[in-house]
């Protein structure tokens, strides 16, 4: 399950209780506490939004998390028998099926379904963009190895970049170009996750690094799973982190397009999300034992290159 946590501030007030509708009140405050909980980078960025694009990027995260939550949730349970796919399955028709239906224009009793179909009444979300979320996250159920970046690049698309598609839609965007680069920023953050997450995907039995790159640096699967950080895994790493850089300098032209009132918090979740690259290399590229990540105080310390940013920019 999702877990809620629910905070009476003022900055949830200011967002949330300005809503006259009563019974939305508790949809977007459920989902600002999931996007909160889970994705503390984003979160932070989020702030500098307008209130009603705040409520919306909430209620587009709420309904990612969910979907992946779905899927990682069913494997934990699953870890020691057989997945059963069927079973699966009919969770996500359900869940496309309600999807439907909130895009029809029938109201949900479900928070993020509830939160989601009052955002579409303000910004155009094509429908096929979340279908193919879902089969994203549900691919994970059947494909644990990647043979090359091709199949990552699709994999990240779909989880990641349609992502990126969604916010843009909200963001509000001055040239339609503005799309390809929230692509790259998507695949970037995706990346980025994947390198930051090596040891943990091991445990669950994923590699996500392409197999043709393991080869070419020579890496095996038995390193990975022995969490040993050889010469040849520091140049494999060393690799996929200079990847993951060209992905965020692509993205970084796109910024300038979108509205004027949303290219903060892009930057923000932009620039301190490629800096968990940097911790990596920080961490010697020891993905295994420790965890890279920005603390709080280093989130902020990025706003005054930004802001020099923005005006050198416009």
């Amino acid at each position: 399950m999702l877990r809620p946590i629910y905070e009476r501030t003022s900055f949830h007030r200011s967002v949330i209780e300005e809503i006259n509708d009563t019974d939305l009140r508790p949809a977007y405050s459920h989902c600002r506490a999931i996007t909160r909980y889970y994705a503390k980078t984003f979160y932070m960025a989020t702030r500098f939004l307008p209130n009603e694009k705040q409520r919306s990027i909430f209620a587009i995260y709420g309904l990612c998390r969910y979907l992946d939550n779905l899927v990682d949730e069913y494997e934990d349970l699953t870890e020691n028998q057989s997945i059963d796919i069927n079973e699966i399955d009919l969770r996500l028709n359900e869940f496309k099926e309600n999807l439907i239906a909130i895009y029809n224009g029938q109201r949900s009793g479900d928070p993020i379904l509830a939160a989601f179909g009052d955002t579409l009444k303000r910004y155009h979300i094509p429908i096929d963009l979340p279908f193919l979320l879902i089969d994203g996250v549900r691919s994970d159920l059947e494909k644990n190895r990647y043979n090359n970046f091709q199949e990552l690049y699709n994999y990240s698309y779909r989880v990641a970049s349609v992502v990126g598609l969604m916010t843009s839609r909200v963001f509000g965007y001055e040239d339609e170009a503005a799309l390809e680069y929230a692509i790259d920023l998507g695949i970037a953050m995706q990346l980025t996750n994947i390198l930051r997450d090596v040891g943990e995907d091991i445990g669950r039995n994923r590699i996500y690094l392409p197999a043709d790159e393991l080869l070419k640096f020579g890496v095996s699967e038995k390193d990975l799973f022995n969490g040993e950080i050889t010469e040849n895994f520091t140049h494999l790493m060393k690799f996929q982190v200079r990847r993951a850089r060209k992905y965020y300098e692509k993205a970084d032209q796109g910024i300038a397009m979108l509205t004027k009132d949303s290219r903060l918090p892009v930057y923000l979740a932009h620039y301190n999300y490629s800096r968990i690259l940097d911790k990596i290399e920080a961490n010697e590229y020891d993905v295994f034992s420790e965890r890279a990540y920005l603390n709080r105080f280093e989130k902020f310390t990025i706003l005054p290159r930004i802001f020099v940013k923005m005006r050198t920019a416009s």
